[in-house]
């Protein structure tokens, strides 16, 4: 992929940012060599790497799926106006 000097015009445009025509032509030969270093890292094989999370091989702290309500529901309503067992009270709005 080529980007071309209208297509850096077009993008600054899009993203707010004042540029000469100097400064265009300047940006069109970095951008090309960042797509072609991008074009580059996707001819490496990865198939058998795995997925990781960091660079030092650490296990994931991982807790029990367990579903509860919180526990915090009266703190939660503490500062409403006005609740009722833990549920907000409003004014009716539909009649």
């Amino acid at each position: 992929m080529s980007v071309d000097i209208e297509t850096v015009k077009r993008v600054a445009r899009l993203a707010r940012i004042a540029v000469d025509e100097e400064e265009a032509t300047r940006m069109t030969g970095e951008l090309n060599a960042i797509l072609g270093f991008v074009e580059q890292l996707g001819e490496v094989d990865v198939t058998d790497v795995e997925p990781m999370t960091s660079v030092i091989p650490i296990s994931m702290k991982k807790r029990q799926d367990e579903v509860t309500d919180g526990g915090k529901a009266a703190d939660i309503v503490a500062n409403a106006p006005a609740s009722e067992e833990n549920f907000f009270v409003v004014p009716k709005v539909v009649e």
